[in-house]
This record gives structure tokens, sequence and C-alpha cells, in this order.
């Protein structure tokens, strides 16, 4: 199952450049045209050892747009199973001597697979555009695992939303919302400079606490209890959504 999904990436490579592509434009842009003065504004929020301007806000916007190549690789999952349901392809392996988890997991390693590359393009992006990271090799390693912990949760997220979408068109769309949180947290910009009602929507997503570890492994600024609900809200979004997808999975099709 996994030789399967990685030829289909290798037939479909939009879906690859999709994922690389987006976050590149989205560093080019903040870096370059908003850099300068989000950086001078950035405070407290910093990472150490430096003050301000385009150099300081690419070590701050750099771990926002890793975590945004995880997302839009996700949905890329998600157009992929919504494809297999609605050609057919699932309905036959159900009817094979095939484990019921081993097509799912296919999806989901191959997917893992593609989330690695687009994050290595993504990340040697950021470092030539001026991001600087100091981690030691400890830190580096812990850093992939969080990107592994979040790739999972995300992912079998998505393997639910294409299998209880319609078409492959509502696949596309379903996981948008897993790109837009980023900008909703303080990945781009500090919490402390929202308006109240959006700053208490920024510091109790997801994506903020996942953010503020990713960014302190590598940058040195200070983690807290960031890394604890970090792990609480990957491995919860993963266990439910592989349960929510595997009885998707086994659901028998409504008869037309």
């Amino acid at each position: 199952m996994l030789r399967r999904n990685l030829r289909h990436l290798q037939r479909y490579p939009s879906l690859t450049l999709m994922v690389m592509l987006m976050p590149l434009v989205f560093l080019l842009l903040f870096v370059y045209v908003f850099g300068g003065t989000l950086g001078s504004g950035l405070g407290s929020g910093m990472p150490a050892g430096l003050h301000g301007g385009r150099a300081a806000y690419a070590d701050y916007v750099a771990p926002a747009l890793i975590l945004m190549s995880v997302a839009a690789a996700a949905q890329g999952t998600a157009i992929a199973v919504a494809q297999d349901m609605t050609e057919g392809v699932i309905a036959r392996f159900r009817t094979m001597a095939v484990a019921r988890s081993a097509v799912l997991t296919g999806h989901v390693v191959a997917a893992t697979i593609q989330t690695l590359v687009g994050v290595a393009v993504v990340t040697a992006a950021a470092i030539g555009v001026g991001f600087r990271p100091h981690a030691d090799p400890a830190e580096w390693l812990a850093a992939l695992g969080v990107v592994l912990l979040l790739t999972l949760a995300v992912t079998w997220l998505c393997v639910g939303l294409g299998l209880s979408a319609k078409s492959v068109e509502t696949a596309s769309n379903s996981p948008m919302f897993l790109i837009l949180l980023p900008f909703l947290g303080s990945g781009f910009v500090p919490t402390a400079s929202l308006p109240a009602g959006m700053r208490w929507f920024a510091e109790y997503e997801p994506f903020t606490p996942v953010n503020e570890t990713l960014r302190g492994l590598l940058t040195g600024t200070r983690i807290g209890d960031n890394l604890v609900i970090t792990l609480a809200w990957c491995l919860g979004v993963a266990a439910l959504s592989y349960a929510w997808s595997r009885r998707l999975y086994e659901r028998e099709p409504k008869p037309r």
C-alpha cells in the first residue's frame, strides 16, 4: 500500500508541488515584504539575541511556515483518499484479503514522507532568506519529533475528512481550516498584539503551543508548558482521528 501511494504521488506531482509552493510563497512574502516592519514590532516575542528587523522576523516566522507545510501536505492526503473513494478503489479493497488498517496506513505513511520532503525544502529556503536556528542535535531531533507528531495527527484527521467527503472537490476544501490556523495563532505575530477575543482564541487553539514548542527548540525562546500541551493535542487528535477513519472505512456503503 505504501508503494502504491508513493507511485501515485509520482504520477500526480502537482500535489507535491502544492505542498512546497504555498509555504514558500508565504515565506518570501512575509520576510521580504512585511518582515522589516513586523520584525521591528515583535518586542518580547523575538528570539534571543535579536533586536528587530527582517532577520528577527525570519527567525520568528520560520516555524509557522514549517507547520503550514505540514497542513498543506495533509490537504493532499484528503484529496487522495477521496479519489480512492469516488473511483471505487476503496470498495475493491474491502472485498480483498487485505488488512483493514493497511489501506489507510499506506496513505498516512506516504503522506508523512511527502511532508518531510516539504518540511526540508521549506526549512532550507528559510535558512536561505535569513533564518538562523541555533539548536543543538538533541533539539533538532526533538523538533523533528514534534513535526512528526503533528503530521500524524493532521494526516489521520484528513484521512477521515477524505473518507467522509462526497466528492474530491469537497475533500480539497474541508481541510482548509488547518492552513488558516497558523495565521490565527502565534505563528506570524505575538498573541499579545491581537484584539481580546482573537487573542483568547489564538492562545488556546492547537497550533499555538506546537508553534511555540518548535520555535523554542530551534531559536531558544521560552517553551514553558507548551510541549506538554503539544503532546496532548497531537496524541488526542491522532487517536480520535484514527478511530473515526477506521469506522468510516469499515462502514458499509449505502445502496443507491
